[in-house]
């Protein structure tokens, strides 16, 4: 089962807070509330929400979707570490350490600057979003059981990108091992995130799935 992390350190400041009650210990890291739970299991689910997301749009086929890194479908980091994800036709969400939102947008703002006659624009969208991390050789089948999507290696491998319904809501669906692990990141609206992260607890307790507090970078 998840362990409690030993500390709980007040904060000194303004909090700022996901959709979703972490489970106690409660610390606060990078400005957010967390939880402060270490777990054991080899299936782990992580409130990452705290994560720095910017939408950007860009026209399909011009200059600045060239230079995204990654196209509709895919996702990609860059020589920074920022994941860039291709999510629709001519949108991106670009993911970061917290934070790190302001220095999203200069990047989006210097490649508009790049790229004259193209309209582009950028979106905070850190405190608007949810987004949770899945990760564990059995991710793939907690998956199946709340998603309709195909979720084999052959169909969707690590990189892969995809918007479809999970547990009935409207999801961003990334998968992005870390370390050779299987690992999916699922991206949401604000109001949806506590239900999704429910669900997603739910379909992976018979494989005994643990929550695991954020800890930084997280990306």
């Amino acid at each position: 089962m998840s362990e409690p992390a030993s500390t709980v350190p007040a904060s000194t400041g303004p909090v700022a807070r996901s959709p979703i009650a972490p489970v106690p210990p409660v610390l606060v890291v990078a400005g957010w509330e967390v939880s402060g739970c270490r777990a054991r299991a080899g299936l782990t689910l992580t409130d990452c929400t705290p994560l720095a997301k910017v939408g950007v749009r860009a026209p399909v086929g011009g200059r600045a979707a060239a230079e995204l890194t990654a196209p509709f479908g895919r996702a990609a980091r860059d020589p920074g570490g920022i994941l860039v994800v291709g999510s629709g036709p001519g949108e991106w969400l670009m993911l970061a350490a917290p934070g790190q939102a302001a220095a999203l947008i200069g990047r989006a703002e210097e490649l508009a600057s790049r790229c004259p006659g193209e309209l582009i624009t950028a979106t905070d969208l850190t405190h608007g979003r949810a987004l949770i991390r899945l990760s564990g050789p059995r991710g793939a089948d907690v998956l199946r059981k709340v998603c309709g999507i195909d979720v084999s290696d052959g169909i969707t491998p690590d990189g892969a990108a995809f918007r479809t319904s999970v547990a009935a809501v409207a999801t961003d669906v990334i998968r992005d091992d870390a370390g050779g692990a299987l690992s999916y990141l699922l991206h949401c609206e604000r109001s949806s995130g506590a239900y999704l992260f429910g669900e997603l607890l739910a379909a992976g307790s018979e494989f005994g799935i643990e929550i695991d507090g954020f800890t930084p970078p997280g990306i």
